[in-house]
């Protein structure tokens, strides 16, 4: 009986997400396959149009980026706050989860009085005599990648902060006994150790940018499409739910795909960290 009781105490959450998740899902998306014959045309037909297919390359593009720039900026953030002690360590957290607090469309309509060509940065490059013309950042790729940074950053700085927590500081002591500068020492043995929140976070953020949608319409428009905003076209403006069925499992298998791949590059710095050792 008490081997059952795990099974038991699972078997509410497996129940609700069997009922709210997985049956609504498969109603909709399971007449993109069988409309009376089984075909995957409505996969193929979004493919072999180009405008479906820049939308799909931007959102990944832009995803890829995001991902990349917030791992260059929060490794060493998190590296950093980790290594405060316990008092400024809680604050600095606290300022790193401050922006969280706020609905993404507040923030959002401050990066657009930010970027506007009558915002805060084109105003003051013009005053000082740096352009002569507002620049265009607003309803650009730029723009959503900006955003996308300020929404997802924070968490994989605390994805990050509560893995190098755990990292022994003798550990960077010796390897700089040893002759490593502190440089060298932080990438040959903190970043390695940090990799399983490194690929944490790094998932986290792409998904989150991946499907965001506030974050894209507002900053991006029609122009700079994303999946996410294109998915909602079709559904709430066009009616045409197949299609927006099509775009939903698009993104879920997109999603799969990344997060497997970000295994990968994980088993494999392992395997190599394992060979150099």
């Amino acid at each position: 009986m008490s081997k059952k009781i795990p099974y038991l105490i699972l078997a509410p959450g497996f129940i609700l997400l069997i009922f709210f998740l997985l049956i609504p899902l498969v109603s909709v998306i399971w007449p993109t396959f069988y409309n009376g014959s089984f075909s995957i045309e409505s996969y193929t037909s979004f493919f072999q149009d180009s405008y479906n297919v820049g939308i799909f390359v931007r959102t990944i593009r832009v995803s890829l980026i995001v991902t990349l720039i917030c791992i260059i900026l929060g490794v060493p953030t998190a590296y950093f706050i980790a290594g405060t002690s316990p008092k400024w360590r809680g604050l600095l957290m606290a300022f790193t989860l401050f922006p969280m607090l706020t609905n993404s469309v507040i923030r959002s309509f401050a990066w657009i009085n930010l970027l506007g060509q009558n915002g805060v940065i084109n105003n003051l490059l013009t005053s000082i005599g740096i352009i002569s013309e507002p620049l265009a950042l607003l309803y650009t790729e730029f723009s959503i990648i900006i955003g996308s940074i300020y929404l997802f950053l924070p968490i994989l700085i605390i994805t990050l902060v509560g893995v190098m927590e755990n990292i022994n500081s003798e550990i960077m002591e010796a390897a700089e006994t040893l002759g490593a500068s502190r440089i060298k020492a932080f990438i040959k043995v903190v970043l390695p150790l940090s990799i399983p929140g490194i690929i944490v976070g790094s998932i986290l953020v792409f998904t989150g940018t991946l499907t965001a949608y506030t974050t894209p319409q507002l900053l991006g428009g029609n122009r700079n499409m994303m999946l996410s905003t294109f998915l909602y076209q079709n559904a709430m403006t066009l009616g045409n739910w197949e299609d927006a069925s099509v775009i939903a499992l698009i993104m879920i298998i997109t999603t799969l795909l990344v997060m497997k791949g970000f295994n990968l590059i994980a088993n494999r710095i392992d395997k190599r960290g394992e060979k150099d050792a």
